[in-house]
């Protein structure tokens, strides 16, 4: 009876209703009768799931894109594209329409990466960025980026996670945590994190050898429960540097990996980027 009713409705009506849903509501909409599915396909819903500067965002893709109707272009977006010059990827949720970012290592700023006895870039066939950022030795580890909260959807909560891999010849990475943190306005999170888990022998080797300085390195690192790297689905491994709530407010994010200062030699960290994306508890 409930159908029945909404069918009585105009075409442009039933839209509207439907826009203010979501887009799974909107797509199982379409099973109720052939005013449903005609409303359900319209611009009208779909365009309300795309974020406002979407027309921005499809002219800095690097690849055209070719769709007919909103609906083909939301669901296409929902695969990620690279955007400006292939130094960011940009993503929807499928669920939501909420935005997700991909900055590329360029897009980063890291202490030293235009020496290049201490990074190299580099070109990887499983990275979705142009090139990565290879470290090759440095005894302080410093990678910050920012985004603005605008380029965001709005009441949602984010996390921010660096991108990463470690090469078989990596060495120094896991000696001491590193701090890191999401900055916005006056909040602040913050943690620790190693770059990757250690070897239990390579653990024992540095315990014979180096046990008084790896003492004292630790020693400065504050007490709480460090964050490990884990795999992603698309091979890279990721470490969660902090979390934050997109309000009303315009403001600026501030990411950042920063080593205690321990000062000791490391290398094998390979960065792609840092990933911004919607959080679900």
């Amino acid at each position: 009876m409930a159908a029945l009713g909404f069918d009585m409705l105009p075409e442009g009506c039933v839209s509207t209703i439907l826009s203010l849903t979501s887009p799974p509501e909107a797509c199982r909409s379409s099973l109720v009768s052939s005013i449903f599915r005609s409303a359900a396909d319209s611009d009208v819903v779909w365009e309300r799931f795309l974020p406002s500067d979407y027309r921005d965002i499809v002219s800095r893709s690097v690849t055209p894109l070719k769709f007919s109707s909103k609906q083909e272009l939301f669901l296409s977006l929902c695969n990620p594209i690279l955007i400006d010059a292939g130094n960011k990827s940009f993503a929807l949720e499928k669920s939501s329409g909420k935005i997700s970012y991909i900055l590329s290592a360029r897009e980063l700023s890291i202490t030293w990466s235009d020496e290049p006895s201490h990074w190299s870039w580099k070109y990887l066939p499983e990275s979705r960025f142009p090139v990565v950022a290879v470290l090759r030795t440095i005894s302080q580890l410093e990678i910050q980026c920012k985004i603005k909260t605008e380029m965001l959807s709005p009441n949602t909560t984010y996390g921010a996670y660096l991108i990463m891999k470690i090469s078989d010849d990596a060495y120094g990475l896991d000696s001491i945590p590193s701090e890191i943190s999401v900055e916005v306005g006056n909040h602040v999170s913050s943690s620790t994190t190693y770059l990757y888990r250690r070897n239990s022998k390579k653990q024992q080797m540095e315990c014979l050898f180096y046990t008084n300085r790896m003492q004292m390195l630790r020693s400065r690192v504050k007490e709480g429960n460090d964050q490990v790297p884990r795999e992603r689905e698309d091979g890279w491994m990721e470490i969660e540097l902090g979390e934050f709530i997109n309000g009303e407010v315009d403001e600026e994010v501030k990411m950042s990996l920063m080593e205690v200062k321990g000062h000791h030699l490391k290398g094998g960290l390979i960065i792609e980027g840092i990933e911004v994306r919607p959080k679900h508890r």
